[in-house]
């Protein structure tokens, strides 16, 4: 396996310091970002911290550089306009910032997100089409609820269409550092790259080997996941959203 430079945003939240211990686990090199150094107390010494802004194209550009991989599991805590700037616009600033050099990037959504339910989960759709549009290499995850999963329940499922949305523990449950293995395992398989998946736990031991379940996806070949509804239509977008489109999708 590849040892890679792993960027991880959101490193300081419930599910990104397990994506820090997993990836360190695997042999990678990480790098937290985190707005105040003294937020990294709870992460690995082995864990390279910098400091930035993820509000911020320029805020950025040091968290960037040199990196082989992003791994994006930031949330927004649904203040108003937060989604846009935070769950959309962290994702558009780091891979603006990035220029031309393009990365592997793993990024955390949601179960759901495709509903049109409310700005946060359009939001976080956006976010999930620049990554597409941007020619990089990609996997985005959505996961069920967190750590309502049973001690047996560690059978991991991987589901297409997002066809579950009853904002409850009902769309499906996944451990979080199941979720932390999966993104982290997704930056070295090939057949995890331009797959969008939701995922579950089911009753059962974990595999050992997650690239079979990944080949059984279907690839993207559009703006949005393979089987996702077609309800959100790319023209009805706002100006600043195809602005960010147009100019991520001529980098590579």
């Amino acid at each position: 396996m590849s040892q890679l430079t792993v960027l991880v945003v959101g490193s300081t939240g419930s599910v990104g310091v397990h994506v820090v211990r997993e990836a360190l686990s695997q042999g990678h090199r990480v790098r937290a970002l985190v707005r105040d150094a003294s937020r990294a107390r709870n992460l690995p010494p082995a864990t390279e911290i910098v400091t930035g802004d993820l509000t911020s194209v320029a805020g950025l550009a040091g968290a960037v550089d040199g990196v082989d991989a992003i791994v994006f599991v930031h949330g927004s805590h649904g203040a108003p306009g937060e989604a846009e700037r935070v769950d959309y616009g962290a994702v558009r600033n780091a891979l603006t910032a990035l220029g031309d050099r393009p990365v592997r990037v793993a990024l955390m959504t949601a179960v759901g997100t495709t509903d049109r339910a409310g700005e946060g989960h359009d939001w976080k759709r956006r976010a999930e089409r620049l990554v597409r549009a941007s020619g990089n290499a990609y996997t985005i995850v959505r996961p069920g609820w967190f750590d309502y999963n049973e001690p047996d329940q560690r059978r991991i499922v991987m589901r297409q269409g997002d066809r579950f949305s009853t904002a409850s523990p009902a769309d499906g449950v996944i451990a979080r550092d199941q979720l932390a293995r999966v993104l982290v395992d997704s930056l070295t398989s090939q057949t995890a790259d331009h797959k969008t998946l939701e995922l579950v736990a089911d009753h059962g031991a974990a595999q050992d080997d997650l690239g079979p379940l990944f080949a059984a996806l279907t690839a993207d070949t559009d703006i949005d996941g393979a089987l996702d509804p077609d309800n959100m239509p790319i023209h009805d977008e706002p100006d600043r959203v195809h602005k960010d489109l147009d100019a991520l999708g001529r980098r590579h």
